[in-house]
């Protein structure tokens, strides 16, 4: 039988009108430490968010996405905080913001392994 790890996730949304508070799931970040694992997934639908009639700069959006990927990733290109260890990596990306693009609260859970538990959370969640 596998062990199983802790790992905490966030889902990423997408609030076209902050001030309504609506929004999409576009993504889910995880993180396992035990695993030394960071990884998001994102599916931007661009029909649904067009559906709620907002004005967003779609490429502008996308950019924000990829930055949250590289961040991910560790990759230089993600700026500074790329540079940072893991955990802080996630703090930050799942910081409480009031912006267009935010992060539900955190959530734990138990899993072997966090690659394949990050796709299903991303087909349930955000598909």
């Amino acid at each position: 039988m596998q062990e199983n790890h802790l790992f905490e996730y966030a889902i990423v949304r997408v609030v076209p009108k902050v001030e309504r508070e609506e929004f999409i799931n576009v993504g889910v970040i995880l993180y396992c430490p035990s695993k030394k694992f960071l990884g998001c997934l994102f599916t931007l639908n661009e029909s649904k968010l067009n559906m709620m009639n907002c004005q967003l700069d779609m490429e502008e959006l996308k950019q924000h996405l990829n930055a949250f990927e590289k961040i991910c990733a560790g990759d230089k290109a993600g700026g500074p905080i790329a540079r940072l260890d893991l955990p802080s990596r996630f703090r930050w990306l799942t910081a409480t913001r009031s912006t267009v693009l935010q992060s539900s609260k955190v959530h734990p859970g138990l899993a072997p392994d966090p690659a394949r538990i990050l796709d299903h959370l991303h087909k349930q969640l955000v598909l």
